[in-house]
């Protein structure tokens, strides 16, 4: 085998610009590995202004092919699958096109191996036996559903929750057909192989971008504002600022009257935007979400549910901004409470380890600085890139010896 690998990329959204989760990874992920393999990639996109892209992401991709799946065929995809058994949101993604495009590729090329971005795309692969595949699972999507159905929502929501997870469970058995299977997380690793004892698992930790969160240095001594970054139009995000604001933000307020949040993120909903207020703003799309962590005195992550690592706790860490957060994600970062983030079980500990910051230059210091250390050692894109880069070739070399043996 030659030491630089052909590698497919399946990824359900172009990955760029890098500014969501899923985009986010495979972005920094190639970057990185394209200085040591031959990368091609093969995405969705949504609307035809997408395609633009391609020249942003030629320097790290060989080869480009995307692939036209308009809003309004995903939705009707979905509704056409009210009475099926898979899950909606890989009925979100199905294509014919994607099933041609990959069939083609693989047919035409010589592939090492194909690294499948999320549970929506194993469907492309699911019988592709002439490649070694790894599916890269961004969540726990059976976790995240798990969690979901636990928290009130309206009765319509509980009940389409219910349905989803109980789709979600049975479909993410399709793990035992893939030669390896990462998780992003501990818990999510832990969780995945109770449920599917068949499949290989491994962890890859998400990672954070040093170098466009850069460290330069924070001013530990205000203690004025507490921000919230995501995409606000994910129903973990919206539900975490209506449930902070509506049950936490105004007792804080009561002992800290200059006390202001920022929730920050592209695609406000509705919901999010009626927050907005004397002592909240709402930002919606920030191009550098960076100058705002650096103006930022404490993070917040008051999640509910959701699965996975968080990337705004990682990005607190990589700027040195003390965070505090739910469970959710927490596990997965393999720390104490308390180095760089302190985690919560209740909304009276949420409450107080706000406080506690607040109160403390010198705990907001520490706090930050031990976040910072754990962010360069752990997860910078290059430590997890050359994991994935071995999780790669093992994968490769192994289907190598069995096809000869």
């Amino acid at each position: 085998m030659n030491e630089r690998l052909q590698v497919l990329f399946l990824a359900n959204r172009i990955p760029f610009p890098p500014y969501r989760g899923d985009k986010l990874k495979i972005y920094n992920l190639a970057v990185r590995l394209s200085r040591r393999h031959d990368l091609h990639l093969i995405a969705f996109v949504q609307n035809r202004k997408e395609l633009k892209y391609r020249k942003d992401l030629e320097p790290y991709f060989r080869s480009i092919q995307l692939i036209h799946l308009p809003v309004w065929r995903s939705w009707l995809n979905s509704a056409l699958n009210f009475l099926g058994s898979e899950p909606f949101q890989v009925a979100y993604f199905r294509s014919r096109a994607m099933h041609r495009a990959v069939r083609s590729f693989v047919n035409g090329q010589h592939v090492d191996v194909a690294h499948v971005q999320h549970m929506r795309m194993a469907q492309y692969f699911r019988n592709v036996r002439s490649v070694p595949r790894i599916l890269d699972l961004p969540d726990a999507f059976s976790l995240y559903w798990e969690r979901r159905n636990q928290v009130p929502r309206a009765w319509y929501n509980r009940v389409f929750d219910a349905l989803e997870a109980k789709r979600v469970r049975s479909y993410e058995r399709i793990t035992s057909v893939f030669e390896l299977n990462l998780a992003c997380s501990i818990e999510d690793l832990e969780h995945l192989k109770a449920a599917h004892p068949n499949a290989a698992f491994a962890l890859l930790r998400n990672g954070v971008d040093l170098e466009v969160f850069k460290f330069k240095g924070h001013d530990y001594s205000r203690n004025s504002t507490l921000l919230f970054t995501g995409n606000m139009d994910y129903a973990p995000n919206v539900d975490a600022v209506t449930y902070f604001v509506s049950e936490l933000f105004g007792k804080l307020r009561a002992e800290f009257p200059g006390l202001r949040l920022v929730i920050a993120g592209q695609r406000p909903v509705k919901r999010v935007l009626e927050l907005a207020g004397e002592s909240i703003d709402v930002t919606g799309f920030v191009p550098d979400i960076s100058e705002l962590y650096a103006t930022a005195d404490i993070v917040i992550a008051p999640l509910r549910f959701g699965a996975g690592t968080q990337n705004k706790v990682l990005e607190a860490m990589a700027m040195g901004v003390p965070v505090v957060c739910t469970h959710i994600g927490f596990a997965g970062l393999e720390i104490n409470s308390g180095e760089g983030v302190f985690m919560a079980e209740n909304s009276a500990e949420f409450i107080g380890h706000i406080r506690n910051l607040l109160q403390s230059e010198s705990l907001r210091m520490q706090t930050g600085n031990i976040g910072l250390k754990l962010a360069e050692e752990r997860f910078s894109w290059d430590i997890v890139s050359r994991q994935l880069e071995a999780y790669l070739r093992e994968t490769a070399q192994n289907a190598e010896k069995n096809a000869d043996s």
